[in-house]
């Protein structure tokens, strides 16, 4: 009787070895692929900085400037862009790879959603930070160059700008997601499209209070972010009115019963 469950023991292990053993080869994949992007973009490290915060640098005083408090700051600052640059770019990489180990799991009606929301999540977060260089930056950057006392003389640290940028990319980036997310929640059957809409007051004060925790302490760069935000959770919702989900015969086997 013992005979049996030695095979069907391993062959239970089995799968879960090959599915660690296919994650940890996508993962290394995932982290070469930053690699080569890094060693192709450390040459223009300082490049990449100057093109980075032109925003800035090009609204500053002539009797203002950048510097850097930091010994090592001229080295690192650039070296950590170059590192963010190379995972931003490797974004649709590392989406495929995930795609690629989740796929086998999905339905066919999954599937079917899959392929496009992964090609839309990748536009979206791209799109997220091409707002934030070219909107949300230059207007942040003009208001806080202009509201200061005109006896202080604007020179920003080279590390705190970086941080700074940073930080308002990867804010704008997420918050472009939000129709993917909102499309899946619907799609999942966590919330349906009638709740959402019944909620569209909490949601637009909500995108107001993330704006206020993200963005700096000023009006306009957290109505920058809230407003678009909440136009993207009307698009999210727009979208999610096409779902038809798919018919579950047991459910309906048990609602003919009952």
């Amino acid at each position: 009787m013992t005979e049996p469950t030695e095979p069907s023991t391993a062959s239970a292990e089995q799968p879960l070895m090959t599915h660690l053993i296919e994650l940890r080869n996508r993962l290394l994949r995932i982290v070469l692929s930053v690699l080569v992007i890094f060693l192709g973009l450390f040459y223009f490290a300082n490049d990449l900085y100057l093109i980075l915060v032109e925003p800035l640098s090009s609204i500053l005083p002539a009797n203002g400037g950048m510097i850097a408090t930091g010994v090592a700051s001229p080295f690192l600052v650039p070296f950590k862009l170059t590192i963010v640059l190379a995972i931003f770019l490797s974004v649709p990489y590392i989406l495929h790879q995930v795609w690629s180990f989740i796929a086998p799991g999905l339905y066919q009606h999954e599937k079917k959603f899959a392929i496009p929301l992964l090609l839309s999540s990748i536009v979206l977060f791209y799109a997220g930070i091409t707002f934030a260089y070219y909107v949300v930056l230059p207007l942040a950057f003009s208001f806080f160059t202009s509201v200061g006392p005109q006896d202080v003389t604007l020179m920003p640290d080279i590390s705190n700008i970086l941080d700074f940028i940073l930080k308002m990319f990867f804010a704008f980036g997420i918050a472009f997601e939000i129709p993917i997310a909102t499309f899946l929640m619907v799609l999942m059957g966590v919330t349906t499209v009638e709740s959402l809409s019944a909620k569209r007051p909490y949601v637009f004060l909500g995108c107001f209070v993330v704006g206020m925790f993200v963005t700096p302490p000023d009006v306009i760069s957290q109505t920058i972010l809230a407003v678009p935000m909440w136009m993207l959770f009307e698009v999210g919702v727009l979208f999610a009115r096409l779902i038809k989900r798919p018919i579950d015969p047991e459910e309906v086997q048990e609602n003919s019963i009952g």
